[in-house]
């Protein structure tokens, strides 16, 4: 699904249960290489239509660690990409009793104890307090009272890159007005859903670094730093030699991966990235093989984790999504709620390291429902619950 889209403007049916139901399996840990069924599982229902819970109004241990061990991910650190409740925020509050718009949502996200967030685009329903559009300065300072309201912290936001390559002043424009909706966020990082390029030649992928280069400067100059996020095509393979085709282009590769070149012609100071880890495990499934420039077939299997470790402080935030094994569907993967899954979060987390410089962000692109109006937030309570499980071998 692409991140990019409009917010949902979607309705849940009149008088909705606040009492949500769920019963989800809960996965067993593997690489890709050794994955295995899905142990079954049970985790309590929540409460969505409780009272809002303010950051210091939390119930004791509430969105805590309980005393068990040291955690992965620091409780700062556990985020939620808001495309996950899409459905929720783009909802209308005079149509159900169930959390809808920023505010409600903020609350019930902070109620399960996610402490980050990262928007993807600023609308919510016509009837939600603010009104339909909030992507201004009078939104963005209505959506950081609601943050500080309820201890929540913006970290990025899947918004508005520019299509044009040299910048047209209205592109530059609309730009730098993103980039002040982000210092009003307290955004650190802005950034996008999607690649630098679609493309599989080595030129166009110098054409996408001179314009993330540029526009990681007018980033840093405002004092934020810009992302690409990838899916799963992006870690395919380069096409950067051999015989060229009919109209000129390179048909093998070096066996480099596209955003791999991409961290090696882009400004370490200017450019930074999100693994959607998921995605990149995806590529892990499908990427297995190129043709070399002399003919030859070679074999180089993608290591998300260790890519990032190669180039950790490129890093500053992932997607965390997870995915049970199918090997019919031609990715691998079919997505599932957080923890739930096969994909090592452990072993990945643990890998990269940096446990205070990184920025987990709890996806599922399937977690609206169009038969259970609650779903994606029974989801997201579900996303939280395992992230914060995670513990430090």
């Amino acid at each position: 699904m692409n991140e990019n889209q409009p917010t949902d403007q979607a309705t849940a049916p009149s008088g909705t249960d606040d009492r949500l139901r769920r019963s989800l399996g809960i996965g067993r840990r593997g690489f890709l290489s050794t994955c295995t069924a899905v142990a079954a599982g049970a985790i309590a229902a929540p409460v969505l239509g409780a009272a809002p819970v303010h950051a210091a109004d939390r119930s004791p241990g509430e969105g805590h660690d309980h005393g068990r061990g040291h955690a992965l991910v620091p409780a700062d650190k556990r985020g939620i990409i808001l495309y996950t409740v899409r459905d929720a925020t783009g909802r209308d509050p005079l149509s159900t009793s169930l959390p809808s718009g920023f505010r409600a949502v903020f609350a019930q996200l902070a109620r399960f104890g996610y402490r980050q967030v990262e928007f993807a685009g600023y609308g919510q329903h016509t009837n939600a307090p603010g009104g339909a559009d909030l992507e201004n300065v009078a939104g963005a300072r209505l959506l950081r009272r609601w943050l500080d309201e309820y201890g929540l912290r913006a970290q990025g936001n899947h918004g508005f890159i520019p299509g044009s390559w040299p910048l047209t002043p209205a592109d530059l424009d609309t730009f730098k007005k993103h980039l002040e909706i982000a210092n009003i966020l307290g955004m650190d990082h802005m950034g996008t859903g999607g690649d630098p390029t679609g493309s599989a030649y080595r030129a166009d992928w110098d054409v996408a670094a001179d314009k993330w280069n540029a526009l990681g400067e007018i980033a840093r100059r405002a004092g934020i730093k810009l992302y690409t996020h990838n899916h799963d095509a992006a870690y395919g393979f380069l096409l950067d030699g051999g015989p060229l085709d009919a109209q000129g282009r390179p048909t093998r590769s070096s066996g480099i991966r596209k955003l791999e070149y991409f961290l090696s012609v882009t400004d370490p100071k200017l450019v930074w990235l999100e693994m959607d880890i998921f995605w990149a495990h995806v590529a892990q499934y499908k990427f297995r093989t190129y043709t070399a420039h002399d003919g030859s077939t070679r074999q180089n299997v993608f290591d998300p984790a260790g890519l990032v470790a190669r180039h950790d402080k490129r890093y500053p935030l992932f997607h965390a999504k997870d995915g049970v094994v199918n090997a019919t569907n031609g990715q691998g993967y079919d997505m599932v709620p957080f923890g739930t899954g096969v994909i090592d979060y452990t072993t990945f987390f643990s890998r990269v390291g940096h446990r205070n410089y990184h920025n987990p962000m709890v996806e599922q692109d399937n977690a609206p429902s169009t038969t259970d109006p609650a779903q994606s937030l029974t989801h997201a309570r579900t996303g939280y619950e395992n992230l914060s499980a995670l513990r430090r071998r």
